[in-house]
């Protein structure tokens, strides 16, 4: 009988001596006294557990596999290795002594500024009832791995071993997707290697019968570690939430609590994060809600709408004109809109095509720019299966390649090169029908790159992002930017020819306005349903109409004004055409500082951070003082 077969027989329990039984020295390093806290002690397991998926995950494989720990073939005796396994923490017993944090960082030798693990912690009450409660969280290997399904380059596997989730960061390109959707903040995101990391479940350890690194360490006795649905020895409850835990529905973690201390009705986080937490009598769960941290008193903060998203504001804003502007001229024209179908049976349509192109090529280069290894940008398109960045980028590249193809055909057409290839002639129906065929797919490609650019934000982790204004924003963007550049190449076509603007320019004000106003359907629509909510986007619009509530104001009401403006010009434009320019420059404000709201408002549901340890308001306060340049305080250097 090998010694997988005895363990299969006996249990865990019986893996002493476990350095002789281990199939291979290398998988890792025991010790000969290995303490019994840190054995795996499973003997019985369920069938499924309490989402209705299967912890028994031989059902998905074939045979045992090697996950090819430290480059080693062999597979470990673990006779629960295909079962889904699950983090098991004692609220009432942590006493945030960052243990934890410490032993997953030593065995993954992470640098300060990277954490797999963190302690952070909620309180409330009044003295001397003054509660607090420390939490403790990595990543929980969840059935619903939406890190997974988000990863435009597949660098993450949910493996039968264990249930892990593994992330390989020689795949990772660095675009940080994954650490947007995941609600708990496990993907971590080094700006300085340029990628992104995650704890493994230290299946290292589990192959050879030991607890992760961060359980055998916990002083307090507060991690546990086993097949998912276990309750650990002295322990009562395996819950699926507890105060400031994100909605488990979103990914259906495998992670489970016991609290059995009680909390008070209303917690507060002591990070920056203006989120608190109060419970709900008849669920019996705590909800977040917002923290007025900063008050209510409004401020312009013009400095900070610049992020680290910058990139993706260019991206998405040159994007959506491209493709408005290439929708406009072939609906226009489809549509019978004289001034349209005259300025694309002109010799500046080609030139209006071609300047599409650039500029979701200018669009695509920011988006390049954004990765942490732009060198990988090819591996975007690994995960067209899952992830709506992998099918956005697969759109907009589409819609680049048919569109170019469609200019080409466009131009094979000309009667300048008729003239000198008079072998074109005879192709001219083919060349027509082709040239019809490449600007149709081209435009269905941009649609399909702008619908996924749309389900890119639709991230439950997210709530500000997570509602249908999204889609109201960038339908409108694509609109207005797209009359803009319309109006603008056509009316330099009309000043050579010396024809008159006015018509073109009332058209395209119009439809500027009709965009400007589907974008303000989607802010009022927004803001309703936010102001009612218990979510972190409750959080957000509090964040937007206080930290940034005088510009944001102020943007939102000019573009209600010049909405109503453009929708009117055919009023007025013949008298006093010069206001479209000024139209023009404000609507393109108006794009750039919502689009730049958009991203630095957005509080995503992660777990609560400390004092000092994962707060953003002590991260910024150790830069603007230098504390930030001494590498030991774990301050995340600016970057992607």
């Amino acid at each position: 009988m090998t010694a997988f077969e005895s363990a299969l027989d006996t249990g865990v329990n019986l893996f002493d001596p476990i350095d002789r039984a281990r199939p291979s020295k290398s998988l890792f390093a025991l010790r000969d006294n290995e303490p019994e806290y840190a054995l795996l002690k499973d003997s019985s397991t369920q069938d499924k557990n309490r989402y209705g998926e299967q912890i028994v995950l031989l059902d998905l494989v074939d045979e045992a596999t090697s996950l090819n720990i430290n480059g080693v073939r062999e597979v470990g005796f673990n006779p629960n290795r295909l079962k889904q396994h699950a983090f098991h923490f004692t609220a009432d017993n942590c006493i945030g002594c960052h243990a934890c944090e410490s032993a997953c960082s030593e065995k993954n030798d992470l640098p300060p500024h990277l954490s797999f693990r963190s302690v952070g912690y909620v309180e409330g009450g009044t003295y001397p009832n003054y509660t607090r409660m420390n939490i403790s969280m990595a990543c929980n290997h969840c059935d619903d791995p939406v890190c997974l399904k988000g990863c435009p380059t597949r660098a993450y596997t949910k493996h039968p071993e264990y249930g892990a989730v593994i992330q390989d960061p020689d795949i990772c390109f660095g675009c940080g997707y994954c650490t947007w959707v995941c609600p708990y903040n496990a993907p971590q995101l080094d700006p300085v290697a340029g990628h992104v990391e995650k704890c493994n479940m230290c299946v290292d350890r589990l192959e050879v019968g030991l607890k992760p690194a961060c359980v055998a360490a916990c002083l307090g006795n507060a991690l546990d570690f086993g097949v998912v649905e276990n309750a650990p020895d002295n322990r009562e409850q395996i819950e699926k939430q507890l105060p400031g835990f994100p909605d488990p529905e979103i990914t259906h973690p495998n992670i489970r609590f016991q609290q059995t201390k009680t909390m008070p009705r209303e917690v507060t986080r002591t990070d920056s994060m203006p989120v608190k937490y109060r419970r709900h009598d008849k669920a019996g769960i705590y909800k977040p809600m917002v923290d007025q941290k900063v008050g209510k008193a409004r401020h312009w903060n013009i400095a900070r709408l610049s992020s680290q998203e910058n990139p993706l504001v260019m991206f998405t804003l040159a994007s959506q004109a491209a493709i408005g502007l290439f929708a406009l001229m072939l609906l226009g024209s489809a549509l019978g809109i004289p001034v349209i179908t005259t300025f694309t049976a002109s010799a500046a349509y080609p030139v209006a095509v071609l300047f599409s192109i650039t500029l979701v090529a200018f669009g695509l280069l920011m988006s390049t720019v954004h990765l942490g290894k732009p060198m990988r940008f090819y591996r975007g398109f690994n995960n067209l299966r899952h992830s709506p960045v992998a099918r956005e980028g697969a759109g907009v590249a589409a819609f680049m390649v048919f569109a170019g193809i469609h200019i080409l055909l466009v131009l094979a057409q000309a009667s300048w090169l008729v003239a000198e290839l008079p072998l074109l002639a005879k192709f001219a129906p083919l060349l027509a029908i082709g040239g019809r065929v490449c600007g149709v797919v081209a435009l269905v490609s941009a649609g399909v790159g702008l619908y996924y650019m749309y389900r890119c934000y639709r991230i439950r982790a997210r709530p500000f992002w997570d509602h249908k204004q999204t889609g109201f924003s960038f339908l409108g963007c694509s609109i207005y930017l797209g009359s803009i550049c319309l109006a603008g190449l056509g009316s330099l076509t009309l000043l050579v020819s010396g024809d008159s603007m006015l018509p073109l320019l009332t058209t395209c004000s119009v439809i500027m306005g009709v965009g400007l106003a589907i974008e303000g359907v989607g802010l009022i629509l927004h803001a309703r349903d936010l102001s009612a909510a218990e979510s972190e986007g409750a959080v957000s619009h509090y964040v937007q109409k206080t930290t940034f509530g005088k510009t944001w104001f102020l943007r939102n009401t000019a573009l209600a004004v010049i909405a109503v403006a453009l929708l009117c010009a055919p009023l007025y434009l013949g008298e006093a055409p010069a206001l479209w320019p000024l139209f023009a420059v404000a609507a393109l404000l108006i794009a750039i500082v919502g689009r730049a709201l958009f991203y630095v408002l957005v509080i995503p549901t992660t777990m609560p951070g400390a004092f000092f340890w994962k707060n953003k308001g002590f991260e910024q306060h150790a830069r603007d003082i230098g504390l930030a340049e001494m590498p030991q305080v774990g301050v995340v250097p600016l970057g992607h």
